[in-house]
């Protein structure tokens, strides 16, 4: 099983992760989107990601605005597999928008 990460070792990785904050025992970050449906489809992106990494974020969803919220539930906090897994959300998206373009 991962360690739990202390507060700084935190506050490192989350800087190469934009937006990301941490808060309480959890890793999150909350996204916008112009219509309901392009932020369901969001989730759905994140959905895979998730299956590949056989790690889940919480979803909270509320209208146009979705938030995830990762920690490693067996442990009680974050850990080294929930920043890979922020990380692996943000790769996902950037190659969504390099494929828009």
């Amino acid at each position: 099983m991962p360690r739990l990460l202390g507060d700084g070792e935190i506050s490192s990785r989350l800087k190469t992760l934009e937006g990301w904050k941490h808060e309480g025992r959890f890793i999150t970050k909350t996204f916008e989107f112009p219509t309901f449906m392009e932020g369901i489809a969001f989730i759905g992106r994140v959905a895979a990601v998730a299956e590949r990494e056989e790690h889940h974020p919480d979803i909270h969803v509320r209208y146009t605005t979705i938030t995830l919220s990762v920690q490693t539930h067996s442990e009680g906090g974050v850990t080294e597999w929930d920043l890979d897994l922020a990380a692996a959300i943000e790769g996902a998206l950037a190659e969504k928008r390099r494929k828009k373009r």
